[in-house]
């Protein structure tokens, strides 16, 4: 594989690889930042990080409920180490050529071809996140096979190249703990290792996080859904920090209208977030 990189900046990016111009995606630039045990970045850093100039990265899944911070972790884990990160959403009607490269028609009438985040990041040396990996179907997840082994390449039937992967490329996969809805294969297990766990924070992470998602929230009301949070947690209900920022950020925006009971605000958006049996664990 031959490439060129043509532009730079935030213009749109191509390169030429075998002759073939390949359009670049632009890297995701998200108000994150991961509240929580330094230990799972040090996990992640770890499974990136190289030994020796025969080793090679792993390319690791980080495993857990919806919404307990599996792509804050893995984003914030990347740009601690100063790299583009680049988000890829799968779902269940994702496509090979999603993954890798997709025609499309330019205003000219022509074809271009457009790399997907996945393989811009193989190509900028950049770390891709696969986001809900286990929403795809194994025939998109056998076009991902050889670049998760010692290959470390992809190729588009498409457009009719190979694509390699630079040597600063790092990849980390997400996959929610629920019924999926594919199985993954097992070929595509084995390359998908390790396995990262991420469980419900602690009552004083969680409040933590409360604070840095909502500043400008009152204290009051942070502190008293951490509080919901963790009755629920010891219950193993499902819920996360993501539903107890959405009942904050709703009662705030209900008291901003003018003071009123905040506990009967707190109940009501319980009930509109999570549904009548989260009430159980109200204070």
């Amino acid at each position: 594989m031959k490439s060129n990189l043509d532009k730079t900046s935030k213009e749109r990016r191509s390169v030429q690889i075998d002759g073939v111009s390949i359009h670049l995606a632009h890297p995701d630039e998200l108000p994150l930042r991961w509240i929580g045990q330094r230990e799972l970045i040090l996990q992640l850093h770890a499974c990136w990080h190289l030994i020796d100039e025969r080793d090679i990265a792993l390319s690791p899944r980080l495993i857990g409920k919806p919404g307990v911070g599996k792509t804050t972790l893995a984003y914030g884990a990347a740009k601690e180490l100063n790299k583009d990160v680049y988000i890829f959403q799968a779902t269940m009607d994702t496509r090979p050529e999603d993954l890798l490269i997709t025609p499309v028609v330019a205003e000219n009438g022509k074809i271009q071809y457009v790399a997907s985040s996945i393989v811009t990041a193989m190509i900028t040396g950049a770390i891709a996140i696969l986001d809900e990996g286990n929403r795809m179907s194994e025939k998109s997840w056998a076009s991902l096979a050889p670049l998760l082994d010692t290959r470390r390449y992809i190729e588009s039937i498409v457009a009719g190249v190979k694509v390699k992967a630079h040597p600063d490329f790092r990849i980390v996969a997400t996959m929610n703990d629920d019924a999926s809805t594919f199985e993954i294969p097992e070929y595509i297990n084995s390359r998908l290792q390790p396995q990262i766990y991420l469980d419900f924070p602690e009552l004083d992470e969680e409040l933590a996080i409360l604070r840095e998602n909502l500043p400008f929230v009152d204290d009051k009301i942070l502190t008293y859904v951490a509080n919901f949070l963790s009755r629920c947690h010891l219950a193993d209900e499902p819920y996360t920090v993501r539903d107890g920022i959405n009942i904050a950020r709703y009662v705030a925006k209900r008291l901003s209208y003018g003071p009123t009971d905040y506990r009967k605000l707190m109940y009501e958006a319980m009930v509109k977030v999570l549904g009548e049996t989260a009430l159980r664990y109200a204070d």
